[in-house]
């Protein structure tokens, strides 16, 4: 019966260090967890710039076309590649 206990508590101990000090121990939990989380801040900044940017895209591509918009409109804008046609509605 001794000897089954002694065994038994062999193993729990190999398990324990096991555990505590193996390749997938306590330790190296730590340490990919501190890694996640510095990882995890730099996804989200990286976030925050694309947001960033795309919003300036967007303000960008929005002004140029109303600019192009007014040019158009106001002062009869015409591109090189374009035609110009005026239509006038005959009234009878």
């Amino acid at each position: 019966m001794k000897t089954i206990a002694l065994i038994l508590a062999a193993f729990l101990l190999a398990i324990q260090a096991q555990l505590w000090f193996g390749k997938g121990g306590l330790a190296r939990g730590v340490q990919l967890r501190a890694q996640l989380k510095t990882q995890e801040e730099a996804n989200d900044q990286a976030r925050a710039r694309n947001a960033q940017m795309l919003a300036e895209l967007r303000d960008l591509r929005e002004g140029l076309e109303m600019v192009e918009e007014k040019a158009r409109l106001e002062l009869g804008m015409v591109r090189p590649d374009e035609i110009y046609v005026q239509l006038q509605q005959q009234r009878h």
